[in-house]
């Protein structure tokens, strides 16, 4: 069986901005093709139909709506944990740039995608049944913010 891939619908003709964006912010990343939109698309035509990209190895499809009726929402995030506090500023200030701050961490970008940018360790302080609450009690005050590090393994050790 193939890996999941994972498609994003992206409204308003921003496909192109929006793909070039997530990946000029993570290493390891690239668009592999692009598909247009033929002329009997009307409007549309020549502009992208489906952009495939990766972000870190990982395969994404993002596709123009065109239109309005579908917008992402917090239902579904892109999660990044991430192994130094240099990592999780740099993306924190990249992925809002246009976009906002939102609880527990968490942010939406200025295409509407939300994301989670942690860091990696709250995965293990989660499973841990002695840090998890206090790792749980940390990040419910983040309000707009990036997690910090420090802050977070300050909160488990208390």
């Amino acid at each position: 069986m193939r890996p999941v891939n994972v498609n994003l619908w992206i409204n308003d003709g921003r496909i192109q901005e929006a793909v070039d964006h997530w990946v000029s912010l993570f290493p390891d990343s690239r668009v592999v093709s692009t598909m247009a939109y033929g002329e009997e698309a009307g409007e549309l035509a020549g502009q992208p139909m489906a952009v495939v990209f990766e972000l870190q190895g990982q395969a994404y499809t993002a596709i123009n709506g065109g239109d309005t009726r579908f917008e992402p929402n917090e239902s579904v995030s892109l999660a990044v944990p991430c192994d130094t506090q240099e990592e999780i500023d740099r993306l924190w200030t990249g992925l809002t740039d246009g976009g906002k701050g939102g609880p527990c961490g968490w942010l939406s970008d200025r295409f509407g995608f939300a994301w989670q940018v942690y860091p990696a360790a709250l995965d293990d302080h989660l499973g841990d049944p002695e840090k998890a609450p206090r790792a749980v009690a940390y990040f419910m005050t983040l309000d707009g913010v990036p997690f910090s590090i420090a802050d977070l393994e300050a909160a488990v050790k208390a």
